[in-house]
């Protein structure tokens, strides 16, 4: 009986929830992040919009964990929106988030993360030390979220 407890207490811990656009913008806007979108709008089916509907826990907490670290502006710009490239670890899973370049949020990354290989399109990108990946798109910064750590 115990084991069963033990083993179901592992599981619901490791199990991720997807938070509806109401519960993340609560959460980061609580913790001073805000988003923009040229379309001024959160519809997921809108390419113009930035939407966090569907979006991980572990994603919103990392942004968090980024912002009280880097004690910079931090602005989303990409979420969960229809319009960014498929994959296990993207946008459209919850994975993503983008973020608008500034210089306080540009040089924490550059100078806190390591420096790894370009991604294979060539990009830029710095590894932290929770796993999460800083991509420098040229005008905005691609952040795929592993885990709550910034």
């Amino acid at each position: 009986m115990k084991f069963s407890v033990l083993i179901a207490a592992l599981f619901s811990t490791a199990t991720v929830s997807a938070l509806t656009q109401a519960q993340a913008q609560s959460r980061l806007e609580a913790a001073g992040i805000y988003a923009t979108s040229s379309g001024g709008c959160t519809t997921k089916s809108n390419p113009k919009c930035t939407s966090y509907d569907g979006i991980r826990e572990n994603t919103v907490q990392g942004a968090i964990t980024l912002k009280k670290a880097c004690g910079c502006s931090v602005t989303i710009t990409g979420g969960t929106e229809t319009g960014h490239a498929s994959g296990t670890y993207s946008h459209g899973t919850g994975y993503k988030l983008d973020f608008a370049k500034a210089s306080g949020l540009n040089s924490y990354i550059t100078n806190t993360f390591t420096k790894i290989a370009n991604r294979g399109d060539g990009y830029p990108q710095w590894k932290a030390a929770s796993g999460n990946i800083y991509c420098d798109e040229g005008n905005h910064w691609d952040v795929v979220f592993y885990s709550n750590g910034g």
